[in-house]
């Protein structure tokens, strides 16, 4: 049978082992520093052990907590960070926690351990430690003032996020307006990224003969971002509130740099997005290249990232990868319509198959790669029907249908003609309202005889627990409705997404970015 049903054809979609606080490491240069190593953690949570194996160029590395390994895993899986220029691949280890008490060679790590934990609780100045080199330069920040001269394209947030993560981990990125002049603040990691992107991009251009970096280091040893929108960032907390129209910058360092009061983007994308403006083709045949950098290749910006089409932070979506493998699934529960609503929240399902003889499995096809980058981005992690959701790019370029004859009980479904898709239409509204999953869901087509009570009433019939329920002032077809958990509020989209609420009026459901 197509598409694994044969084991031996589906080993390369084997997922990966479950959720552990200690994360492996592979392909780690061989001059890489222990420092380094701990700075790929830093920015999800405390990293309390690592262990080097430096001659098989593989790390182990033990976060505080679980979640915190979840989120390193999900930030890194689709885009491998880079150290020293070399791409390093992390997933969870089998093991549950690292003994290294009488191991030789661990004095380096104990003491780069000691030295990062110390530089992150207490503030302390940053100096290096001996045994630990790279660590960090004296007197240099993490966080770098970037200023975009010559403006003649739009430079937003992503595009931004996408040329310095070539260089370490962005934790954070605040963008506003100074002197007329596009600006933003970026921190890294470890200083060490902030030295390595400074140097190579100062004096840059973006796109070609225009929009020129200039770079410093700042005073601001660390940035405080209160919002997730189009001016600010924060990449380690996807829970902060959009506060739409709020500054970017709290008082304190609005006064740091002595910027203007209320701080705002010159180009008011919808969050998360790149504003929708055509560019000359000429932009991309060069894309943005770096020359003269070694080990470092062509910062290609993709052409969806500039469209705003379906921008995804940090992300190049690869040709032909349009496939999906979502594992861990609820054998008992998951159908195939429910993962085409899911992940059509994301782009266009084109097929979904259960895999028959491991139906915890399941290939999803989206109708094109950067969709499918989106899907991964937002879905990987989240729970359904009781289970952590693991998603990853399948090996194959396509879900093969039944042949003729061949029944296999209803688990492979065709979507390419569903009248569900929400991006068929080109340049369509649906791309400027994708968010992360959340508790509160937007309501839209909804008919005008119908209450607040008939709605709450059918969200409570799915067996989730509406907290709150308000209609829109300027227009009563469209409500947000607040549910107990992400969990509910993903099964409640499923459920009801295109009911039928009468008058000929199917009820549209998707994340919203707003809280009641």
């Amino acid at each position: 049978m197509a598409n694994g049903n044969d084991n031996k054809k589906f080993k390369g979609d084997r997922s990966p082992c479950s959720p552990s606080r200690v994360l492996h490491i592979r392909k780690i240069p061989n001059d890489v520093t222990e420092s380094e190593i701990i700075s790929l953690g830093l920015p999800f949570g405390k990293v309390t052990n690592l262990l080097m194996l430096k001659g098989k160029s593989q790390a182990f590395l033990e976060m505080a907590s679980e979640e915190a390994a979840v989120s390193m895993v999900n930030y890194y899986t689709p885009v491998p960070p880079h150290v020293r220029s070399q791409p390093v691949y992390i997933q969870y280890s089998n093991h549950r926690e690292l003994k290294t008490d009488n191991l030789p060679n661990q004095a380096r790590a104990q003491a780069a351990l000691q030295a990062v934990n110390a530089v992150h609780s207490g503030g302390l100045t940053l100096t290096t430690v001996p045994g630990s080199e790279g660590l960090v330069i004296p007197g240099h920040s993490p966080v770098l003032r970037i200023i975009v001269e010559n403006l003649f394209y739009p430079v937003t947030l992503e595009v931004l996020h996408q040329i310095f993560s070539k260089f370490g981990t962005v934790l954070k990125i605040i963008t506003f307006t100074k002197n007329n002049q596009f600006q933003a603040l970026l921190q890294y990691a470890d200083p060490m990224n902030a030295h390595h992107a400074k140097v190579a991009l100062d004096g840059q251009n973006i796109y070609n003969a225009c929009c020129t970096l200039r770079i410093e280091f700042s005073k601001l040893t660390s940035l405080n971002v209160k919002y997730n929108n189009d001016k600010s960032r924060d990449f380690t907390r996807l829970d902060l509130p959009t506060g739409d129209g709020q500054p970017s910058l709290d008082t304190t360092m609005a006064a740091a740099f002595g910027a203007p009061g209320i701080i705002s983007s010159p180009y008011a994308g919808a969050a998360g997005f790149a504003p929708a403006i055509g560019f000359p083709q000429a932009v991309f045949s060069t894309g943005l290249s770096v020359p003269g950098l070694p080990g470092l290749g062509p910062l290609a910006l993709t052409t969806s990232a500039i469209t705003g089409r379906m921008a995804i932070p940090g992300m190049t979506a690869i040709p032909g990868h349009s496939v999906l493998l979502v594992s861990n699934l609820n054998p008992d529960v998951i159908f195939p319509h429910g993962l085409f609503i899911l992940f059509g929240v994301y782009g266009d399902v084109q097929r979904v198959k259960i895999l028959f003889n491991k139906k915890e499995n399941a290939l999803v096809q989206m109708a094109d790669a950067t969709q499918a980058q989106l899907a991964m981005s937002h879905l990987n992690g989240q729970r359904l029907h009781g289970r952590v959701l693991r998603i990853t790019l399948s090996k194959h370029q396509a879900v093969q249908l039944p042949r003729e004859g061949h029944e296999d009980q209803g688990l492979t479904k065709d979507y390419t003609n569903s009248p569900l898709h929400r991006f068929k239409k080109p340049g369509s509204k649906n791309f400027q309202n994708i968010f992360p999953p959340s508790a509160t869901l937007h309501l839209s087509n909804i008919p005008p005889l119908v209450t607040d009570e008939d709605l709450k009433r059918l969200f409570a019939s799915t067996g989730c627990s509406v907290k709150g329920f308000k209609f829109f002032q300027k227009d009563r077809k469209m409500a947000l409705i607040q549910l107990g958990s992400v969990e509910e509020a993903i099964l409640a989209l499923i459920e009801l997404h295109n009911h039928d609420l009468g008058e000929n009026h199917h009820l549209r459901v998707s994340f919203s970015k707003s809280m009641i």
